[in-house]
């Protein structure tokens, strides 16, 4: 839908991690009026209603499952999350959130108080996984095979964290997996298949947050298959469920990944 610039001035006052939810009523709001674009008047609109007393705890769900657009052929997909983003929103539905925050938030729920899993297919994370509840990164792990290598040095040059170099006695490619952020670059790019995919998951980030006392995701150690991807997140719930009180967020109670992870 054609959004008029004012309108799209307004929205971008919108605070960005629920401008895309935000950006959608309005869509919604502007289409029950039977027109084909988005006015002014429809932001404001739904601004007040928001603002009304009551106004957004209609709107909240209690979670926001997130994800990038790396399915829909990003060049720097390390690992797809599309199929695993369905899955986890069906265990945030399960999981019931609205009515936990509705027993423990009595000044009214408003969307800062759902519990966020944003997902990423790679470490570009443009879904910004570092700042959510929790954080969902694809991950291609590179390896070495017994394949000649031609030391055209592609790899090396492809990384951006250097994270790849040639050892000089053997002139074969060698990975620092400190460094290596498991993007698959180096391997998509070696033209010899010296260089392969050793295993391909998730990094997995718990406890991010935005707001006065910032925070980034604390990284679960690993590349976690799908079925660990949705068992951490299950745990972080049942932490969170039992912790939290009066709308408190989930990266104000952990304290460390031992308490999910351990």
């Amino acid at each position: 839908m054609r959004w008029d610039p004012e309108a799209e001035q307004a929205i971008q006052k919108v605070p960005f991690f629920v401008r895309k939810k935000v950006r959608k009523k309005v869509e919604a709001h502007a289409g029950q009026k039977g027109r084909s674009s988005v006015s002014l008047s429809d932001v404001e609109d739904l601004r007040k209603k928001f603002l009304s007393k009551g106004g957004m705890e209609k709107e909240v769900r209690g979670f926001e499952a997130a994800a990038c657009f790396g399915g829909a052929g990003c060049p720097n997909c390390a690992a797809p999350c599309e199929d695993l983003a369905g899955e986890i929103e069906e265990l945030l539905e399960k999981a019931d959130i609205r009515s936990f925050l509705k027993a423990h938030v009595k000044t009214g729920l408003k969307f800062h108080h759902e519990f966020r899993v944003v997902l990423s297919d790679c470490p570009n994370a443009c879904s910004r996984p570092q700042i959510a509840d929790v954080g969902i990164l694809g991950a291609s792990v590179p390896g070495v095979s017994d394949e000649p290598c031609s030391q055209c040095r592609a790899c090396v040059e492809t990384c951006p964290e250097q994270a790849v170099f040639l050892d000089e006695n053997s002139g074969r490619p060698e990975i620092d997996p400190e460094t290596c952020l498991s993007c698959g670059k180096c391997i998509r790019v070696c033209p010899t298949g010296t260089l392969m995919e050793k295993k391909k998951g998730y990094r997995v980030l718990l406890g991010g947050r935005l707001g006065r006392h910032p925070r980034l995701g604390m990284e679960v150690p690993g590349i976690h298959t799908r079925e660990e991807v949705l068992m951490i997140l299950k745990k972080a719930i049942e932490f969170y469920k039992t912790h939290s009180t009066k709308g408190r967020r989930f990266s104000q109670i952990l304290d460390s990944i031992d308490q999910i992870a351990g």
